[in-house]
């Protein structure tokens, strides 16, 4: 889908929801059974539910795969604002607007099987054909900051590729994971595809996760979480492709269109509450230009605090003794924040500002809040190495706003991440407003980056000697 395009069904989208157009949601799950397809109280039932549709499958003609696929973007999209109404009802994160547009970014910017295109060798030896083959059943664990997204992303891929998947689900999401799991069963089947090409636990737990890791006959672990889940998964003794964490910083050096940046950095930052892992979390700008960057992101829609203000919202958002994240406030409006500490505001805004030290937690912490620390650094160099030390070797994603060749330059190739964005929000680097493909499993612990069928897939090679060279 063109970029022109997806604006066009973002706004139409949006506009219903702006109407109160969204659809009802009555238990059960919107009018379905009460047993939600793919949905299953063991990992042992899930497997084998999931073993027999990838048998299914995989005798099916490709075009017929390639049916199933546009059926399934087709229904999500249809029901793109009741999944996005849902996950903010269930998990308390982010903004329904916001879901609506991460979810139709992956409905339709996830590759499918076209990307799974051979590669064939001709010469005097005949032909050699190299061809991307199914793992099976994968095993999947999703997180409850982009839990309807990650499981549309990651199952089009892996269904893609002639995979089935089952899904260990975040507890605090699921409602909404067992729903979207059900419509793109529905979905494969309306167009004689297999049930079951998708399942899930029904009431998730670590427990389960650890036995889904371990499942006998499952080849490929796909994990999309914090740096506990991604432990296990490596502890696994199978193939693990690992979505980690991120802390991405943002340099802006002197030379930068600061309106830009400005605009760039609230639009980012501020997206579905920050609790996507590429969104900008800290930024460091050059002296010269920091408080015409400031001042510029006040009069664009941030709040910016001082002194005091920052001391209350640090006890609002950090545990007690300050080195870890109070989980209650993740994912929140910026407006909740600034009512908890009685801070006047205006409308509704999308982020809050707070200048700080290099050391300060809103610096060196994740916080996956609409809360953004600012640093002045020196010169762009400094502003670089302390970049890289904030993003603490994660290796996911940073961003930069310079007109200079060479300082972007450095700061490429210095932070070794897996997504660097150039003047321009971080979601650009997911293919929303940018160029390429998008993803929700961003591999840096495993190095695949940004994940596709590929990645799902394995390589085969078939060789025919001596023949079908016909130059």
């Amino acid at each position: 889908m063109e970029r022109a395009q997806l604006d066009s069904l973002v706004e139409k989208v949006l506009s219903r929801l702006r109407a109160g157009d969204a659809p009802a949601r009555p238990e059960p799950l919107a009018g379905r059974p009460e047993k939600p397809r793919g949905v299953y109280k063991t990992v042992s039932d899930a497997v084998g539910a999931a073993r027999q549709a990838q048998l299914t499958l995989v005798a099916l003609p490709l075009e017929k795969r390639r049916e199933i696929i546009a059926n399934i973007r087709r229904r999500c999209a249809e029901d793109v604002l009741t999944l996005a109404k849902m996950a903010v009802e269930e998990t308390g994160l982010g903004r329904v607007d916001d879901k609506v547009k991460k979810n139709l970014l992956v409905i339709h910017r996830t590759p499918g099987p076209e990307i799974l295109e051979p590669i064939a060798y001709t010469g005097d030896d005949g032909l050699t054909l190299i061809e991307r083959a199914p793992y099976g059943v994968i095993a999947a664990i999703t997180p409850t900051t982009n839990p309807t997204e990650t499981i549309i992303c990651n199952g089009i891929g892996m269904v893609s590729g002639g995979n089935t998947v089952v899904f260990n689900t975040h507890p605090s999401a699921k409602g909404v994971s067992a729903y979207v799991i059900d419509l793109i069963n529905r979905a494969s089947m309306e167009v004689g595809g297999p049930e079951n090409i998708m399942t899930c636990i029904a009431t998730p737990t670590i427990e389960s996760a650890n036995e889904l890791l371990r499942f006998p006959g499952i080849r490929l672990n796909v994990v999309t979480g914090g740096p506990a889940v991604v432990k296990a998964a490596l502890a696994s003794n199978k193939k693990a492709i690992c979505g980690g964490p991120g802390n991405p910083p943002v340099v802006v050096d002197d030379t930068a269109d600061i309106d830009q940046a400005a605009r760039g950095i609230i639009a980012g930052a501020s997206f579905d509450n920050n609790i996507i892992c590429c969104d900008e979390k800290e930024v460091f700008v050059v002296e010269k230009v920091a408080d015409k960057l400031l001042d510029t992101m006040d009069r664009a829609g941030a709040v910016r605090l001082r002194n005091h203000q920052i001391t209350r919202l640090m006890k609002l958002v950090l545990t007690p003794d300050g080195e870890h994240v109070n989980s209650k406030w993740v994912g929140k409006n910026a407006s909740q924040y600034l009512k908890e500490i009685d801070v006047p505001f205006q409308g509704d805004p999308r982020l809050i500002t707070c200048e700080v030290p290099f050391d300060h937690p809103f610096v060196q912490h994740e916080l996956l809040m609409p809360i953004m620390g600012v640093v002045r650094v020196k010169d762009v160099h400094e502003g670089i190495d302390m970049a890289i030390r904030a993003e603490h070797g994660f290796g996911h994603t940073a961003s930069m706003y310079s007109k200079n060749i060479d300082s972007l330059h450095r700061m490429a190739r210095a932070a070794n991440v897996s997504i660097f964005v150039k003047n321009a929000p971080n979601f650009a680097g997911l293919g929303f407003g940018g160029e390429g493909y998008t993803s929700f499993t961003i591999a840096s612990p495993t190095g695949e980056g940004l994940t596709t069928a590929r990645n799902f897939t394995r390589e085969r090679r078939c060789t025919l000697a001596g023949h079908f060279r016909i130059v």
